[in-house]
């Protein structure tokens, strides 16, 4: 059968990632396409950082992209939870958590996101995936393929449509695919903050009334800090001048690591929670925030995205290896079975996480903080916890074990 292009509309991390996966897999008779405005060559400016569990980061070994931003990684050596009100002087950790999954093999690493972006790029480059400026502004399925219409006015005839355009997916809604789910009315404040004193690898999740407050290590002597408020209250504190917003930040974040200092400016980001009723559509599939976005609570969403990337890279590599057209419904549809439970467990999950910890309920305080001493008093369950949240539990794609397509 006589393959098309596949046309990936979006550059970022599951945009790059697919695209890279898809033509070691494939080979270079196939032709990949990953189209976006962002891809103007330049380095990537995106000032956040980014936890890659270890399924992730075997993705990206196996697709060698890792050994390129390896050394600017911070592996997690240990996380330690607390749950605590905003004035208590002492914060006393309910849960721990040891860092490996395998001897050696930290569940998780910090990276800027603007690292892992250029290496991406640049891996494209080099395996000739044909990286274009510009939008997909529309496309036309047919029973044997998919004319895709890019803003630049190029029209590609495809076999297949991928939406990695992000959360607000123009592709998503030009395919009719309605998306369920809801606003938190929080806000997610994020800012890179220095430290005086060495974090040795440790992660801290501070759970207070109104959302989680983490702190992850990156290298030096350096954490990054996702922050979650209601939006009126993040509103008021990303406004704040700066000595203000200091000691808005001390007060939360502590002098354990002696004295602190704001290295950017903070940003908030309204958080929420959404499925897409399908992943996939005529000759088009959703992967990453096209397809779901979930509280920040677990860590998790890069990685769901990232999860996505190797199911759908695995999907497509088998059906060119049978001879089968890669964008007919039941390659599809064998996609979305894979990830579509997943995605909501997930979703369930975090959730009920948020409900549980963003309260000021005494009762809900006392109860969660038995579960969490219980949790830390049983190794085996706290094993189990550690793999699913490395990514290593479930039908596992080749690319998360850190096998080649």
């Amino acid at each position: 059968m006589a393959q098309r292009s596949i046309v990936i509309g979006g550059g970022a991390f599951a945009g790059l990632a697919l695209a890279v996966a898809l033509r070691q897999g494939l080979g270079a008779d196939i032709a990949v396409i990953v189209a976006d405005p962002a891809l103007t060559g330049g380095p990537s400016r995106d000032p956040r950082a980014t936890a890659i569990v270890a399924a992730c980061r075997r993705l990206f070994d196996a697709i060698g992209v890792w050994d390129e931003v390896a050394a600017k990684a911070q592996p997690i050596l240990d996380m330690v939870v607390t749950d605590s009100r905003l004035e208590d002087a002492i914060r006393p950790a309910f849960l721990t958590f040891a860092g490996d999954v395998e001897p050696g093999e930290p569940f998780a690493h910090m990276i800027e996101n603007r690292y892992l972006i250029d290496a991406l790029a640049a891996r494209a480059q080099a395996e000739g995936i044909d990286l274009r400026a510009t939008a997909v502004t529309s496309f036309a399925s047919r029973s044997d393929g998919v004319e895709v219409t890019l803003a630049d006015g190029a029209i590609v005839e495809a076999s297949l449509l991928v939406a990695a355009d992000g959360a607000r997916s123009n592709l998503r809604e030009c395919a009719g695919i309605a998306t369920h789910g809801w606003d938190y009315d929080q806000s997610g404040i994020v800012i890179t903050v220095g430290h005086e004193r060495d974090h040795h690898g440790r992660a801290e999740e501070h759970f207070l009334p109104a959302g989680p407050f983490a702190v992850l290590p990156l290298t030096g002597q350096r954490s990054s800090l996702v922050w979650t408020e209601s939006r009126a209250e993040a509103a008021r504190i990303t406004a704040l001048g700066q000595d203000e917003f200091h000691r808005e930040l001390e007060q939360r974040f502590g002098l354990h690591l002696g004295e602190i200092k704001a290295l950017d400016r903070p940003r908030a980001f309204p958080l929420g929670y959404f499925v897409a009723r399908s992943f996939v559509g005529e000759r088009l599939a959703l992967v990453g925030d096209a397809a779901h976005v979930i509280h920040p609570i677990a860590g998790q969403g890069l990685n769901m995205g990232l999860k996505d990337v190797a199911a759908l890279a695995e999907v497509i590599v088998d059906a060119a290896r049978l001879g089968m057209d890669l964008g007919q419904a039941d390659v599809l549809d064998r996609y979305q079975r894979w990830r579509r439970f997943d995605t909501m467990a997930m979703g369930l999950a975090t959730n009920s996480l948020n409900l549980l910890f963003s309260n000021r309920s005494t009762l809900l305080r006392t109860v969660r903080d038995i579960g969490l001493g219980l949790v830390d008093r049983a190794p085996p369950l706290k094993t189990i916890l550690i793999r699913q949240a490395a990514g290593l539990s479930g039908e596992v794609p080749r690319l998360l074990k850190g096998e080649a397509l």
